[in-house]
């Protein structure tokens, strides 16, 4: 207890700060610069403190609708966090029984993890401008183009949460204790009954947490945005067009702003998360004294 730590562990001590000081530090920068005052440049020292440029970013930016971009990477995030949950459930519960290509389709499922996201995203777009060939050649009347930001732009987003929500069913299934099942239907209840009270409970934690997954990933995706989304911007491509002609300080204010929400998404999800826990414990103490 009383022995004095070796050199290498202040040396070691060190370098960790200065990796979370080069990881964090321009996150912070960000944000502390975010609230110049209306005179105030990107550079330090601060001009004064304000929250004037947050006031501008839905007023928008030049020609850059923010509010807009805002909106749409919001409601594609949630449509994503929705689905990911829905088919990782669900691949999750039909991959607990071995079937004939099993193992071929969880390969492909997952192979856009290892596959370079531009890639992916012109890929997709070459499929749906293909699309649009042959509808324009079979003369539909009215076509323009099946790209859309709930078409491809929504497809290139699963091909990036579905791997990490399948992965992760799969790890919670290969631990599940399957005699509570039996249990519950020796009981009588139906395999919907079997679902809804004894599994989904259990899961529920993972299951928040795999919403948290889609919706942040899909929050700020831009490789895999940039050439399938469609005719319109999401939040992260936005970003990514004002660093090349922005000067003022409202830059800022968009990356702190976008920060904040994935913060309170991920705050909000520990939130349930905890109270879903906590509610299982207690659940189980009250089954305990029942026995007893």
């Amino acid at each position: 207890m009383g022995e004095k730590r070796p050199r290498s562990f202040y040396v070691l001590a060190a370098f960790f700060a200065a990796y979370v000081l080069f990881l964090y530090g321009p996150m912070i920068a960000i944000y502390i610069l975010s609230f110049q005052g209306p005179d105030g440049g990107l550079t330090f020292p601060m001009n004064g403190v304000s929250l004037v440029w947050f006031s501008k970013l839905f007023a928008g930016t030049g020609i850059v609708d923010i509010g807009a971009a805002f909106k749409r990477s919001l409601k594609l995030g949630i449509v994503v966090m929705v689905l990911t949950v829905i088919i990782s459930v669900s691949a999750g519960m039909a991959f607990r029984k071995s079937f004939r290509g099993a193992s071929f389709l969880f390969y492909v499922a997952i192979a856009s993890l290892i596959m370079p996201s531009i890639i992916t995203s012109l890929g997709i777009a070459l499929e749906f401008r293909l699309l649009d060939d042959f509808a324009i050649k079979r003369g539909v009347e009215g076509w323009t183009t099946a790209m859309g930001l709930f078409t491809s732009g929504l497809g290139a987003h699963l091909t990036w949460t579905l791997p990490f929500g399948l992965l992760i069913m799969f790890a919670i299934f290969n631990r599940f204790d399957g005699r509570l099942e039996e249990a519950a239907r020796d009981l009588g209840a139906t395999s919907w009954q079997t679902f809804r009270h004894v599994v989904l409970p259990i899961i529920l934690p993972s299951v928040v947490g795999i919403g948290l997954f889609g919706f942040t990933l899909s929050w700020d995706e831009l490789a895999r945005s940039s050439q399938a989304i469609g005719s319109v911007n999401t939040l992260p491509l936005e970003l990514q067009g004002l660093t090349t002609t922005v000067t003022k300080p409202d830059i800022y204010a968009l990356g702190t702003l976008t920060s904040a929400v994935s913060f309170l998404v991920i705050f909000l999800a520990l939130i349930v998360i905890l109270v879903l826990q906590a509610r299982q414990r207690r659940h189980g103490s009250d089954a305990g004294k029942g026995l007893v």
